[in-house]
């Protein structure tokens, strides 16, 4: 099991009702994780779910879903963003 930190951004963090959380998962990969949580209830299922546009951050830097997780690492879930 490993202990890491989760932050929502924008219309993610507004559908699950939180900017942060910590969290115990066995998943592997960060691929696992979004899935994992995406099956905790439908406000996750709708904001996380795999027909969702959602980008990933570990530890700060933007990842697939094959990214490794670490103890003690921080993962970002938010939606794409356009700038004008």
């Amino acid at each position: 099991m490993k202990r890491i930190h989760i932050k929502y951004f924008a219309s993610i963090r507004e559908a699950l009702g939180t900017a942060q959380e910590d969290h115990t998962t066995a998943c592997d990969t960060l691929g696992q994780l979004r899935d994992e949580l995406a099956a905790r209830n439908a406000a996750s299922a709708q904001a996380l779910s795999r027909g969702r546009a959602v980008r990933m951050a570990l530890n700060q830097v933007m990842s697939s879903d094959a990214q490794p997780l670490l103890e003690g690492c921080e993962v970002a879930f938010f939606p794409p963003v356009t700038g004008g």
